[in-house]
């Protein structure tokens, strides 16, 4: 699996590189800032791009707009986007287009090597990947009077947690110590709590979900 990674830290940017190559990951490039990043994603054609989302000249959102600027251009490339801190905003961003193949991860999340390998290998493979920090933001404090998310059980609420991550029904329930069977019920109930339609599609279900708790926040978007 060949990897792209755009971070201005050159420390971050080479140990990462050879984190990943010692996991069996091909780098076919680094690159310190936007510009640079989308020159070797044209050129290289990676199966994944991990990027930094604040890098050169301001540092606020360049990595971000890189991000859908390859989305756009490049729908086959897997986006893994790493941020310093929780800002769930970016996420929403980051989503807005589509869940597929699509990854939001804090950078301490880099120290993991299963759990970073694991993720670039579910957003090449299409799938979307959100970090469990953010969905706990997003759902503790995306909250208002007479809000759907109240009427769901605690357990539910752990279950779209985990959902919301990307795990498989499988996966909750094996974190949960539950059957796989009382999952599908429990996402069942969720979705028709949140009025949100059921599809086969975990990763769908996931961007519906992140969008869902977004508008509760901002209603104006709706």
């Amino acid at each position: 699996m060949r990897v792209v990674i755009a971070d201005d830290g050159v420390i971050l940017r080479e140990g990462l590189a050879r984190l990943l190559e010692g996991a069996d990951f091909e780098i076919a490039g680094l690159a310190a800032d936007a510009d640079e990043l989308l020159t070797l994603v044209e050129s290289t054609r990676p199966d994944v791009a991990i990027i930094d989302i604040r890098m050169p000249p301001s540092f606020t959102d360049e990595g971000l707009r890189a991000a859908r600027v390859i989305r756009e251009r490049y729908p086959r490339v897997g986006i893994l986007v790493l941020s310093q801190h929780v800002q769930p905003s970016y996420a929403i961003e980051l989503l807005a287009d589509g869940t597929e193949g699509v990854g939001y991860l804090l950078k301490d999340r880099v120290a993991r090597l299963d759990e970073l390998t694991a993720s670039i290998r579910t957003v090449a493979e299409g799938g979307s990947v959100l970090d469990p920090s953010v969905v706990a933001q997003l759902v503790a404090h995306r909250r208002r009077d007479d809000d759907p998310l109240d009427r769901l059980t605690p357990r539910e609420l752990e279950v779209l947690s985990l959902v919301a991550q990307g795990l498989t029904n499988k996966a909750v329930g094996d974190r949960l110590f539950i059957s796989e069977h009382t999952v599908e019920k429990h996402v069942r109930n969720i979705l028709a709590t949140l009025r949100i339609p059921a599809t086969a599609d975990d990763h769908r279900r996931v961007l519906a979900v992140v969008v869902y708790l977004d508008g509760r926040q901002n209603p104006h978007r709706r």
